[in-house]
């Protein structure tokens, strides 16, 4: 699409800084536009004679800053075409770990996990030693979490409209060991899943033994005569749902969904667990947070927001299941370390600045990519309000064929039947857009060439 003078005047209005030589603040202002969502990669920039001419500057000046935001790597300009817009390979650096920027000559996106904040990380951990003597004179048992780390985990919950105490919260080292030992400690004979879901839940009702019942759903939404289905044959065990920003459609629950969840498990005795760690990984134009389940347990983690090398997660829940779970089995060996609570209080505290950045890009990088996807009749897929992904629908053949043809030519994929209970949606595909603009051109490069 090409942007108009008047849409770019209007995106870069105020862009002009006392002091600041204007090639430099023209160069700024784009870059912070294709940042924050103003101007969006796969655009095309007017002609530099109308741009100048809508920005009031001189032509030399225009040029000056396009040669600039060519040489960093946010404009490529083809010769006889107009100059287009995209996410410097710079600014998603850290956005990706390194198995899924392709160093090694295969790009490995089975996982769908952004990189540490290494700078902030080393940080937080530097200062964290620095406070770590309370600890070292403590007998080091976990329990259910240090006092200043549940205090910031109750206070966000309270913030985004749950009010919570410190003893509802128990500290878990990750989502999955909250989750394992939920499973553990409730030991369900029938669960309720959606269909897809993540396959590491999954894998840990598996081991359960429980009956699974399944539930549809699609970037459209959760389908409810399947889902009541599902909570009447799972009575008396619990569901397992992740309303916000659903891993792997993207789908983001409405209102009347989560009343109707709330109905159906109060009337079907299911205890609900919702895992929220897409929850703040909301890409929207004005984001807001969404109402939750009533009465269900909730799981969280630091992996997306953070990084999930710091094995961080948690627990919301009732302060009495919180006491439970403390003399459940499991509970020592799937808590936190003491000091690895201590890094995670450091980035909590200080996350508001990074987690905007790294939605900027993630929402930057999800155009991208799905600027590159969109009208290719081989597939179709919804742009997401958030998470990490695309979900893409193959009109043709399976996902897995296309799974094996993309790894000879050095991409690794998570075919759709990997997050289904019954192995079915063999035409999806989870592509995740977490990788660098450079990485992304070669993801759809790959795709178009193997479909």
């Amino acid at each position: 699409m090409r942007v108009t003078e008047g849409q770019i005047a209007r995106a870069l209005a105020g862009w002009r800084g006392a002091g600041v030589p204007l090639t430099t603040a023209l160069v700024g202002a784009i870059r912070d536009g294709v940042l924050d969502g103003r101007l969006r990669p796969g655009d095309a920039l007017p002609a530099e004679r109308r741009l100048a001419a809508a920005l009031g500057l001189s032509r030399g000046t225009v040029v000056a800053a396009l040669d600039t935001l060519r040489a960093e790597g946010w404009v490529v300009t083809r010769h006889g075409s107009a100059s287009v817009l995209r996410l410097a390979p710079s600014a998603a650096e850290r956005l990706a770990p390194r198995a899924a920027t392709g160093e090694d000559g295969v790009v490995d996106l089975r996982r769908a996990v952004p990189a540490a904040p290494a700078e902030a990380y080393q940080a937080a951990m530097t200062s964290a030693i620095t406070r770590s003597g309370r600890l070292l004179a403590e007998d080091g048992v976990p329990g259910p979490g240090l006092p200043e780390l549940r205090e910031l985990i109750a206070r966000d919950h309270t913030r985004t409209g749950l009010a919570t105490r410190p003893e509802n919260i128990f500290v878990t080292t990750g989502a999955r060991a909250a989750f394992a030992l939920l499973c553990a400690y409730l030991r369900p004979r029938s669960a309720a899943v959606e269909v897809p879901t993540y396959h590491g839940g999954l894998d840990l009702l598996r081991d359960t033994g429980a009956r699974l019942s399944g539930f549809g759903v699609t970037t459209a939404g959760w389908d409810l005569d399947q889902l009541a289905e599902a909570f009447s044959a799972a009575r008396g065990g619990i569901a397992y749902l992740t309303p916000d920003f659903h891993n792997p459609t993207g789908a983001l629950m409405d209102g009347a969904t989560r009343r109707r969840v709330a109905d159906l498990a109060a009337r079907h005795s299911v205890t609900v667990i919702a895992d929220e760690t897409m929850r703040d990984l909301d890409l929207r134009a004005d984001p807001g947070p969404s109402p939750r389940i009533r009465g269900a347990v909730l799981v969280g983690s630091t992996s997306k927001t953070v990084w999930a090398g710091l094995r961080v997660g948690w627990i919301r829940a009732s302060a009495d299941m919180i006491t439970a779970l403390q003399s459940a089995p499991l509970s020592a060996s799937l808590s936190a370390a003491p000091i690895q609570q201590l890094v995670a209080a450091e980035l909590l505290a200080g996350n508001e600045d990074r987690l905007r950045s790294r939605l900027a890009r993630l929402r930057a990088q999800r155009d991208h990519l799905s600027t590159l996807l969109a009208g290719d009749p081989r597939w179709h897929f919804t742009v997401p309000d958030g998470g990490l992904s695309l979900w893409l629908r193959l009109t043709a053949g399976r996902a897995d064929q296309l799974v094996a043809r993309a790894e000879s030519a050095g991409l690794r994929f998570s075919p759709g039947s990997r997050f289904a209970a019954d192995a079915t949606l063999a035409r999806f595909l989870r592509v995740p857009f977490t990788p660098p603009v450079e990485v992304l051109d070669r993801v759809a490069e790959t795709l178009r060439g193997v479909a």
